[in-house]
């Protein structure tokens, strides 16, 4: 299983993922946590996974209205060093 982590906080305002939450969750469980809530830009994909820790992420609304396109995030992801499937 995993778990689907969404900061209720973070979600909707684009301003990043809570990823010192994050952080703390994935230093105390041993299965894959799934950031959700608070993509605005893509670094803040990469902060989800280097400073939160997480598995995987998800965002909806940064995508739906064209502000980041998929492709494009996932070519940053990889030249940043994070494993994506292309």
């Amino acid at each position: 299983g995993e778990i689907l982590f969404t900061s209720m906080d973070h979600d909707g305002v684009r301003t990043g993922y809570a990823n010192e939450a994050l952080a703390m969750l994935a230093g105390q469980l041993s299965i894959p946590i799934i950031a959700s809530g608070g993509a605005g830009k893509r670094e803040h994909f990469r902060d989800a996974f280097v400073d939160g820790k997480a598995d995987a992420a998800l965002a909806a609304g940064v995508f739906h209205f064209g502000e980041i396109k998929i492709p494009e995030l996932k070519l940053y992801l990889c030249a940043q060093k994070i494993s994506v499937r292309i």
